[in-house]
C-alpha cells in the first residue's frame, strides 16, 4: 500500500480523537456543575465564581440570596456558584493567609543568619 494514501485518514483520526475526548470531558463537567447548583440549600456556605464567600439564606428557581456578612444579603444567579465550601476549609484558607508572612519572616531570618556566618 502506498504511504501517501494513508496520510489523510491518519490525520483525520489524529484530529478527531482529541475533539471527541474533549467533548466528553466538557459534558461531564457541565453535569457536575448542574448537580451542584441543584443541591444548593439554605445554610450552605458557597464560593462564587468571583471568589466571594457567603451563606445561602434563600433560594429560588434561578437565583439565591447570599449573606456575605451579618445583615448584608445579596442576590446571585445560581450559575455564579463555583463550589460549596465547608466551614473548616474556609477557616484553613484564612489561616494560610495569616501564616504566609510568618513563613517569609523565617526565610529572611535564615538568610540573615547565613550572611553573618
Amino acid at each position: 500500500m502506498n504511504l501517501q494514501s494513508l496520510i489523510l485518514p491518519l490525520l483525520i483520526v489524529l484530529l478527531a480523537v482529541p475533539l471527541f475526548l474533549q467533548a466528553r470531558k466538557q459534558k461531564r463537567m457541565m453535569a457536575e456543575q448542574q448537580k451542584l447548583q441543584n443541591s444548593i440549600t439554605v445554610g450552605d456556605r458557597v464560593m462564587t465564581t468571583s471568589g466571594v464567600f457567603g451563606t445561602v439564606v434563600a433560594t429560588n428557581d434561578d437565583s439565591i440570596d447570599l449573606e456575605l456578612a451579618p445583615g448584608l444579603t445579596t442576590t446571585w444567579v445560581r450559575q455564579a456558584v463555583r463550589e460549596k465550601v465547608s466551614t473548616e476549609a474556609a477557616a484553613e484558607e484564612t489561616n494560610e493567609v495569616t501564616e504566609e508572612p510568618a513563613a517569609e519572616e523565617v526565610t529572611e531570618a535564615k538568610a540573615e543568619e547565613q550572611k553573618t556566618s
